[in-house]
């Protein structure tokens, strides 16, 4: 697999102290500030965005929730019109 190309960049203030603490933290991993940062970053934005992806509900939120999806659809007079036209993709 071929290197994937870097052109995005993401610039960030930061305090004295801030700069100092990543630095060590890079260091201590072996790592670059940028490798660390955008390891660290990208790491925590995904898990942000993952619990956002997931949820929890009660057994009874739950119940209710599947009993919803067992109703059987009801029909859409519009939707039967246009299942039975005939495709645009067939001549």
């Amino acid at each position: 697999m071929g290197a994937v190309t870097k052109d995005e960049r993401l610039a960030v203030r930061v305090t004295a102290r801030q700069k100092q603490t990543i630095e060590r933290a890079a260091a201590v991993l072996g790592r670059n500030v940028t490798e660390f940062s955008v390891q660290v970053l990208t790491e925590r934005a995904e898990e942000i965005l993952s619990e956002r992806r997931v949820f929890g509900a009660s057994q009874q939120a739950w119940n209710d929730f599947m009993s919803h999806l067992e109703v059987p659809a009801r029909p859409v007079a519009e939707l039967v019109a246009l299942m039975q036209r005939p495709s645009v993709f067939e001549k």
